[in-house]
């Protein structure tokens, strides 16, 4: 679900310091858009929306979340909205933040 790996090299990219603050700032960014794609949907900005989540997802180690994504902007991209499952994706974000979390504050 996480790529370790990747959240240590971005760590040790940025530094202790501001790895809490990218961090934040993804956590901020991604659930303003989940939130926004969940209360106000619109169709023609679904690949916009989820290039932009699959890229943020992608450099903190959000492996799950951003292969979805990729799919789902495939999908998008070719006209093809129905197969994209929005709840799923949803979901995926969900459990990777809640892991995420859970084992970085240890």
């Amino acid at each position: 679900m996480i790529d370790w790996n990747r959240v240590e090299e971005l760590r040790d990219e940025v530094g202790s310091d501001d790895f809490e603050e990218v961090v934040e700032l993804f956590l901020e960014e991604v659930d303003e858009a989940i939130t926004r794609m969940q209360t106000q949907p619109d169709d023609s900005r679904l690949e916009q929306d989820l290039h932009f989540l699959k890229g943020s997802s992608l450099n903190l180690g959000f492996a799950a979340f951003s292969t979805l994504c990729f799919e789902g902007e495939t999908a998008a991209r070719q006209g093809k909205t129905e197969r994209i499952d929005l709840p799923k994706i949803f979901n995926s974000y969900a459990e990777s933040r809640a892991e995420f979390l859970r084992r970085t504050a240890a």
